[in-house]
């Protein structure tokens, strides 16, 4: 079994790219799909008994089934909450492709759908010699971008998605997330992106609503 999927990246940091990528997994599951979430790389990891671990990871690994071990889900953990390039360059680590290759087939191996989540932004690096693009285009991903619905949105959708497109990979769907849930003509911004953007609605993500199921095939 080897897995179609997507690969998760953001406008922004912090604009809900692990709730959309639990999302797609509930959506995938609730087609009977097995469907399971990746974190290659993620900094600002708690130390615990068993290592670092993230807490996007975690909400991943719960949304999976069947849930991936670890090691796999999130190869490379740092524990500053910083950029991920300079969490790893002060760890003095190689964040490398065949180690996210290795790990991501392993998980691929055992599921049929897969969502693997980015760091940050499109642009913001994995280390100092590996871009998110590089990853995608190395696995083979179409990219899901979410989109944070606040002041400055369009601009930030409408450069991710250039740059998206620029760097040689498909834009295969946006996710609107209303993070602002105070935002005056939200759905006028919206509808903006949507005439602008050259790829599909998946759907809109509710201010602190039940984890949804987004359906959306992964092609």
């Amino acid at each position: 079994m080897s897995a179609r999927g997507v690969f998760i990246t953001g406008t922004d940091t912090g604009i809900g790219k692990t709730w959309a990528s639990c999302a797609l997994l509930r959506g995938w599951r609730a087609h009977g799909l097995r469907a399971c979430g990746m974190k290659p790389v993620a900094s600002g990891c708690e130390r615990t008994p068993v290592g670092l671990r993230n807490a996007d990871a975690l909400a991943l690994i719960a949304a999976s089934d069947p849930q991936p071990d670890y090691a796999d889900c999130n190869p490379f953990a740092f524990a500053p909450a910083i950029a991920p390039h300079v969490a790893a360059r002060l760890a003095q680590c190689e964040v490398d492709l065949d180690t996210l290759c290795v790990a991501h087939a392993r998980i691929a191996a055992r599921c049929e759908r897969i969502a693997v989540e980015g760091a940050g932004g499109w642009l913001a690096p994995f280390s100092e010699s590996l871009s998110q693009a590089e990853v995608a285009r190395a696995l083979d991903l179409p990219v899901v971008l979410v989109v944070g619905i606040k002041l400055g949105a369009i601009n930030h959708a409408l450069l991710s998605a250039r740059a998206i497109q620029a760097d040689g990979c498909t834009l295969a769907g946006w996710i609107a997330n209303r993070i602002d849930p105070a935002m005056e003509h939200a759905d006028d911004t919206i509808a903006t992106i949507a005439q602008r953007i050259d790829a599909p609605l998946i759907g809109t993500l509710a201010w602190q609503e039940r984890l949804p199921a987004l359906d959306f095939d992964a092609h």
